[in-house]
This record gives C-alpha cells, sequence and structure tokens, in this order.
C-alpha cells in the first residue's frame, strides 16, 4: 500500500523522500524531513514516530540508533510497522515489522533506502535503489528521486495502482525546498507530479532568497509586479 525512497545527495548537501500510495494523501503521513536526515513511517503508519525520529537524528543520533529508538517508542505496535532512516552521515536503517502487509521489502544503498508494502514482488525496492544509483549526478536531487519512484512503478510496483505521491527535499533551511503533494489522482500521480515539479523546480531557489534576503528576491514575474 505504500513504496518509498529516502535519501541523502551529499554532493547538494540534501536529504530527500518520495513516497507513493493507493491510499490518498500518503505525504502527509509517511514523509518526514529535516535538514539531518530523512524518516519514512508507512505500512500501518504512525507518523508521531516519523516526528520522533527527526527529533532524534537532530540531536545527532544515527539511522540504526535512531530505528532502535523509534522500535522501543512504538511497543508491541512495533509488529505493524514499517520504517526507513538515513541519516547525516548517509547512513541507512531499515525495519519492516512481523504484520507488515503482502509482499514486502525493503533495499539499502551508500544514502539510500527503500521500502514497500503490499507490492507485486520483492524486488520493487532493488530496482528504486539500482535507478537512483545509476542516476547522473548532473541531474538535481529531486529529479533522481522522481526516476526511482518511477523506475519502482516500472519494476512492478504495487499490487494495485497508486493514487496519491509526494516529493519532500530539505536543504540547510529548517523549512522544505521542495514539498509537493498529489494527494489524489484516477488515474497517474506520478505524471502530476512530474507536471508540478516542472513548474516549480526553476523557482523554488527563489523562494528561499525571497524568505532570506528580500532586497535580493527576484520579482514574481504576475500581473502587478513591479
Amino acid at each position: 500500500m505504500t513504496l518509498s525512497i529516502a535519501a541523502h545527495c551529499r554532493k547538494a548537501g540534501m536529504f530527500g523522500l518520495a513516497v507513493a500510495s493507493s491510499s490518498p494523501a500518503v505525504a502527509a503521513r509517511c514523509s518526514h524531513v529535516c535538514e539531518t536526515g530523512a524518516v519514512a513511517t508507512q505500512n500501518i503508519t504512525d507518523p508521531r514516530l516519523g516526528l520522533l525520529g527527526l527529533e532524534a537524528l537532530n540531536q545527532g543520533r544515527t539511522a540504526d540508533e535512531t530505528l532502535a529508538q523509534l522500535l522501543e517508542r512504538a511497543g508491541p505496535a512495533r509488529a505493524f510497522r514499517q520504517l526507513t532512516i538515513v541519516d547525516h552521515n548517509g547512513e541507512t536503517a531499515a525495519y519492516s515489522g512481523v504484520k507488515t502487509l503482502g509482499i514486502h521489502a525493503t533495499a539499502q544503498g551508500d544514502g539510500v533506502v527503500t521500502a514497500g508494502n503490499l507490492l507485486r514482488h520483492d524486488g520493487v525496492p532493488a530496482a528504486m535503489i539500482a535507478h537512483f544509483t545509476a542516476a547522473s549526478a548532473q541531474l538535481h536531487f529531486g529529479e533522481r528521486l522522481i526516476g526511482a519512484m518511477q523506475a519502482g512503478l516500472d519494476a512492478g510496483g504495487e499490487a494495485g495502482p497508486i493514487h496519491s505521491i509526494g516529493l519532500k527535499i530539505v536543504h540547510e533551511q529548517p523549512w522544505p525546498l521542495v514539498d509537493l503533494r498529489v494527494d489524489w489522482h484516477d488515474i497517474d500521480p506520478l505524471a502530476e507530479l512530474k507536471r508540478l515539479w516542472a513548474i516549480y523546480a526553476p523557482q523554488m531557489d527563489d523562494y528561499v532568497i525571497r524568505a532570506l534576503d528580500p532586497t535580493k528576491a527576484p520579482s514574481f514575474g504576475v500581473p502587478g509586479d513591479t
């Protein structure tokens, strides 16, 4: 019911997470990213674990330490949870409880971790890792995450169609550089996310400039803007 990729781009100093699901508004529950790492909380989702995970990462905990803390906090409910974590060093951790739904799997690479449940087959997360790792370093981090999600769907994806998707990236600031969501789409939420990315990507850095120094802010280029 959920497919995700969390990653660290050492070159750009960014952390990001892309997540898709057959359920509505998946990113609202499952996507947690800060300046020091990322946490995906999925399967029978408890978003509180994502918030606790970010707190631990901000305190300098490693991915493994953060996972251990979250599992302890989850108690017996850990059996229902599926979690992935990437920390400030790009180290990763992954967990799938014994009650994770359907065919499920996780995969880990250098600075990247993927997970899925209710999959068509257990090789889907590994296909996402392979695509992300092989993607050109010249591509923007966001494009690599979107491409990895496409690779996961092309490899079989979920057992049923996805209807929601999200992309979140944090870079240096405490707020997201990118936070794009398609909370429901009947046909192809990934295509809609790609459309949103094409609109937003050329101007995303301008919004950071406007926040940090309005005197250097580019014009909005909208009617009435002088």
